[in-house]
């Protein structure tokens, strides 16, 4: 499901919409600003999820828009803050980047924190924003709010330095990931029985793990360890990638692998075969545990097929630029239905 945005009304603010930016990575954000927006703020950890900061600088902006997603941003922006910009009545626009599973499951705490978050800033934003239709959807059926779908823009850009190795497959390793030798066993077989060899990436040795430290002592597997940085790179060099997050919904390695032109392995528990036509998937349950039999089979299909060509620059532009234009009209109609007000 999807809407069309809203609009401009005829009362708009003096001068560019200033935009407050909350949470998800700064590519993404960087990505969909509009040019003729000013960004306050944009560097190191938002001061707008501060009550204090937001009420003593109000004026300062426009528009508050929070992306959802990250779990300190869902620790923090709660009902007490959703609370606060509505008395001050600052427009909020939140994009959903990711849901919490089905509430059909006892959800763990770190889950309920998020769901309560979600319910809170949803019913407080002014314009829901998302990903996919399949993401949508579920916001309607769970939160009673309609969401504008749009497209996750190029975060990327192929380095022609870089090639990739044919039937390199690759895992990383990091937070949220629950079992990361399973992982990394089923990644493995499916890579043997394609004919190909399996590196997991990890950008912090505390993610890795005695059993993956130990597959790597003993050949099985390559391990690379070192600080984020190169991960455009890093995908660039495989044919396969594979998304390791039982609780994702969309993600951004994904557009990285589109624009490089490495095919993505995901779980069935997102809506990552949403945001590319070329995902193969694996099968998760209900709680996001792993079928290794399914990781494997999808791996060693993955590798049969040819690696995808990079994205088309000049497209991944115009969609950019459309994304763009999606959001410039969402925040000159909350600016101005708050000058109106």
């Amino acid at each position: 499901m999807s809407a069309e945005p809203p609009s401009p009304g005829p009362a708009e603010p003096d001068g560019p919409t200033r935009v407050a930016s909350i949470g998800h990575d700064d590519a993404y954000v960087a990505a969909v600003l509009p040019p003729d927006v000013v960004r306050v703020d944009p560097t190191g950890r938002s001061p707008w999820l501060d009550a204090a900061h937001l009420e003593a600088h109000a004026d300062d902006i426009d528009v508050l828009h929070l992306h959802t997603g990250d779990a300190g941003v869902a620790e923090l922006a709660g009902q007490c803050w959703a609370e606060t910009v509505r008395r001050l009545g600052v427009p909020l626009v939140v994009t959903v980047h990711r849901l919490p599973r089905s509430a059909v499951r006892v959800p763990n705490a770190l889950e309920a924190r998020h769901d309560a978050h979600l319910e809170a800033v949803l019913a407080t934003a002014e314009v829901v924003l998302t990903l996919t239709p399949g993401a949508a959807d579920e916001i309607v059926d769970r939160f009673g709010r309609t969401a504008i779908v749009v497209a996750h823009p190029s975060v990327a850009v192929p380095d022609p330095d870089a090639g990739a190795e044919r039937g390199l497959v690759g895992l990383r390793l990091g937070p949220g990931v629950p079992d990361g030798p399973a992982l990394a066993r089923a990644a493995l077989s499916g890579a043997v029985s394609g004919g190909g060899r399996l590196r997991v990436l990890a950008d912090d040795g505390r993610w890795v793990g005695h059993a993956v430290r130990e597959m790597a002592a003993s050949g099985d597997l390559e391990l690379i360890v070192h600080p984020p940085g190169e991960r455009v790179r890093e995908l660039q060099e495989l044919h396969v990638a594979v998304l390791p997050e039982p609780v994702g919904t969309h993600s951004r390695d994904l557009e990285i692998c589109r624009d490089v032109g490495t095919r993505v392995v995901a779980p069935t528990s997102g809506w990552f075969a949403e945001q590319w036509s070329e995902v193969v998937p694996y099968a998760t349950d209900a709680k996001g545990r792993l079928d290794p039999l399914s990781l494997t089979g999808a791996v060693d299909a993955a590798l049969a097929r040819p690696m995808p060509r990079p994205a088309d620059r000049a497209w991944r532009a115009e969609q950019r630029a459309a994304v763009q234009q999606v959001h410039a009209a969402v925040y000159r109609q909350v600016a101005a239905d708050r000058v109106r007000g």
